[in-house]
């Protein structure tokens, strides 16, 4: 099946051998994002403002595929400490709802890219 690589200057760029997304058919696989801002700088603060950053930029790629967050079906979170999790899902919470809320996966690992606290994937389908 072909795909199609989808890129945003609106996200941070990529800083590897990979894409921000691709598209194949009608679903979209979105990387990792962690916290970092479209100039590729980390944001300060806490796990709560990582967050944000991170689904901000998720944004920003699902909508240079046309896309929004109503669109996902499946998030992949990882953490450095599950203890933050309350946190996390207060701010998940609040760019999904009930009626939009994908399928998901938490889990705490040893360690992130730059050191951040979070990363967050997703898979979205669109017409």
């Amino acid at each position: 099946m072909p795909h199609q690589i989808i890129l945003t200057d609106r996200a941070p760029a990529p800083i590897g051998p990979y894409s921000q997304a691709v598209r194949a058919g009608n679903t979209v696989y979105v990387s990792g994002q962690i916290p970092l801002n479209a100039a590729g700088q980390l944001v300060p603060g806490d796990v709560t403002a990582q967050t944000h950053q991170v689904l901000r930029n998720l944004t920003a790629v699902l909508a240079a595929a046309g896309l929004q967050l109503a669109d996902v079906v499946k998030c992949s979170i990882f953490v450095k400490d599950l203890g933050d999790f309350a946190a996390i899902n207060q701010v998940y919470g609040s760019y999904f709802d009930d009626a939009t809320a994908p399928a998901r996966e938490t889990v705490e690992v040893a360690r992130l890219p730059r050191d951040v606290e979070i990363e967050i994937s997703c898979i979205a389908v669109g017409a």
